[in-house]
């Protein structure tokens, strides 16, 4: 069965891009300058209020890949072990690139893709014009997605903890280690550092990776 590990990197629209009604409705309960500085960060976790700047694919067998990354310059390149190749392009490039990979894949791998990831592509790619090529929004328990955050919490059985504190706890190298995490996004790619969140993206991607390897040796009983 091939197999599909992939993540997305987003960032929410200026609350100013949205018209009165909306802007209004997104603020309806924020109160206090606290909170409204919090309701625009949640901008970012939404198709309706934000836009997929990066997408990392990679086979978890083999560690090739891609990444594939917003910048209004044309660049492709490859990381220091040539396994992965980073493209450059607009969000529809990305996304067009994206479902064009997924349908030579069985399996996806994702963390917390069921309830992130899979429902912002597909929404996010009906907004702009491109037509989905596979369902990702699988049932929860079937095994041609396997979300490692479902698999981890045992389907919400237990607490759930972020990609850094399972990478930290199982003894991986977090993606957060290199001192950018996802609040840095915005501020890289208005200062147009867009490499940087590709690399970011690729270590989630190594990460994720590494850590689907030790739930398929020491978890998975399917």
């Amino acid at each position: 069965m091939a197999k599909l590990l992939f993540d997305i990197e987003t960032l929410g629209f200026p609350l100013e891009s949205f018209d009165e009604v909306q802007q209004e409705y997104l603020m309806r309960f924020a109160a206090t300058e606290e909170e409204k500085e919090e309701a625009k960060r949640k901008l970012n976790l939404s198709a309706l209020t934000a836009q997929i700047i990066t997408i990392g694919i990679m086979n978890p067998e083999t560690s090739a890949g891609q990444v594939l990354f917003q910048s209004a310059e044309k660049e492709e390149f490859a990381s220091a072990d040539g396994s992965i190749e980073f493209r450059s392009g607009d969000e529809r490039d990305l996304l067009e690139r994206f479902w064009e990979t997924v349908t030579h894949y069985d399996q996806f791998i994702t963390f917390n893709g069921r309830s992130f990831d899979c429902p912002f592509l597909m929404l996010r790619s009906a907004m702009i014009g491109v037509k989905p090529s596979r369902n990702l929004l699988l049932s929860r328990y079937s095994q041609l997605h396997i979300d490692l955050l479902d698999q981890f919490t045992f389907y919400g059985a237990t607490r759930k903890f972020s990609l850094d504190f399972y990478c930290k706890s199982f003894g991986i190298k977090s993606p957060k280690s290199d001192g950018i995490t996802g609040l840095d996004l915005g501020k890289l790619h208005r200062a147009g550092k867009h490499r940087e969140i590709a690399e970011y993206c690729l270590r989630d991607l190594r990460a994720t990776a590494e850590l689907y390897r030790i739930w398929n040796a020491y978890l998975n009983f399917g």
